[in-house]
């Protein structure tokens, strides 16, 4: 079955951002996430292609290659053939072009143990904000591929006395062949670049070295963390091809929001409603904090909606730090609705008392004198 088309799989356009590209990844990543699919094969198959297809595009050097020559960029023999094949006449030896060049200039490891190294994999978790604050542990289920027991990863029946230096290549993983001016060089078609050779392959693995198994995984998140961090576990990706090196475990920690807080880096923006009365009379207003406590802020009398107070070393954690940011108490003003009788005749006498006094409301008639000179200038 041919593979679909990389930015089909991600639903976005071939011109997207990584951002976009990010965004879009996260999105489908949750949705056909095995963990919330338990059982479905179908969704299985959607996360690893999910996964395969965003490793690839946002890595610009791959992107750009994906771009121009698609899947072929990646296949073994590179563009799907030789020019006697009726191919694209770069042949076999594209694939080994574009891992020379970019490999060098793009900080890529080459040779025989990278074209066996397993695949790296992604995961994406949800934590709450207290957890980032405090830091946690989760258990995440990883479908991948891991080192066969039977043949402890060489895929040979028999162990690794079965398998054998390649005599095509002589172990090198590579081989040179003279195309007009050019030397190419390319992935051996015999050993497909691992060097060697196996007389007879696992009955298990079919001389893989691995197979497919969901592995359970125990993720710490420090305290502090922040929404999109990336997490990298060494060597819990897929198992490399007969015994070469194993991928690594990406996780993106994920962080909901809080019907309470809001998070600004290390520190805390909390809103704080108050009644009219309050806001004029003045007092102390007790808030929560993220760690569970409470904390007490005095109201100074004629406090006006918008006002902000802080708390000092009441913010979040730091990361890789003991230290905390500051939890900032935003106050907003409540105007009082569905007054009883006995409201609104105290609130009439207020609003009476004040017109006679002048005084209470200075904003309100600074711009109110600014507006009577302003009428009185215009005649």
């Amino acid at each position: 079955m041919a593979k679909r088309d990389y930015y089909e799989v991600l639903g976005v356009a071939r011109d997207a951002s990584e951002e976009d590209l990010k965004k879009a990844y996260r999105k489908l990543a949750m949705k056909w996430h095995p963990d919330r699919n338990q059982g479905d094969k179908t969704a299985e198959a959607k996360f690893k292609e999910l996964n395969e297809a965003y490793d690839t595009l946002k890595d610009a050097d791959k992107r750009a290659a994906y771009d121009r020559f698609g899947h072929a960029a990646f296949e073994q023999g590179g563009m799907g053939g030789g020019a006697g094949a009726g191919g694209n006449p770069f042949g076999a030896g594209f694939e080994d072009i574009f891992e020379e060049m970019f490999g060098r200039f793009g900080g890529r490891a080459g040779g025989r143990q990278a074209s066996g190294r397993g695949a790296d994999l992604r995961q994406e978790i949800q934590i709450t904000l207290e957890e980032a604050f405090a830091g946690t542990k989760k258990t995440i289920r990883v479908p991948s591929s891991v080192q066969c027991d039977a043949c402890s990863g060489s895929g040979a029946d028999g162990g690794s006395a079965n398998v054998q230096t390649c005599a095509t290549c002589r172990g090198a993983g590579k081989v040179r062949a003279q195309q007009g001016f050019f030397l190419i060089e390319r992935t051996c078609p015999t050993c497909s670049g691992s060097g060697r050779t196996i007389k007879n392959p696992c009955k298990v693995c079919m001389g893989a070295g691995r197979v497919q198994r969901d592995r359970t995984l125990n993720v710490t998140i420090p305290a502090g963390v922040e929404d999109g961090t990336r997490i990298r576990l060494s060597g819990e990706g897929e198992a490399g091809l007969r015994g070469a090196p194993a991928g690594d475990l990406y996780v993106d920690v994920g962080i909901t929001q809080h019907p309470i807080f809001q998070r600004e880096g290390p520190n805390i923006m909390v809103r704080v409603p108050l009644r009219m009365t309050q806001a004029a009379l003045g007092g102390n207003v007790e808030v929560p904090s993220i760690d569970g406590g409470r904390s007490s802020v005095k109201i100074p009398p004629g406090t006006q909606s918008g006002e902000t107070f802080r708390l000092r070393g009441k913010g979040f954690s730091v990361l890789r730090s003991a230290q905390r940011g500051d939890m900032y108490v935003q106050v907003a003003v409540e105007t009082p609705t569905a007054l009883t009788a006995k409201q609104r005749e105290l609130l009439e006498a207020f609003e009476a008392e004040a017109e006679k006094s002048g005084r209470g409301s200075p904003e309100s008639e600074g711009f109110f004198a600014k507006v009577r000179d302003f009428w009185g200038g215009r005649g």
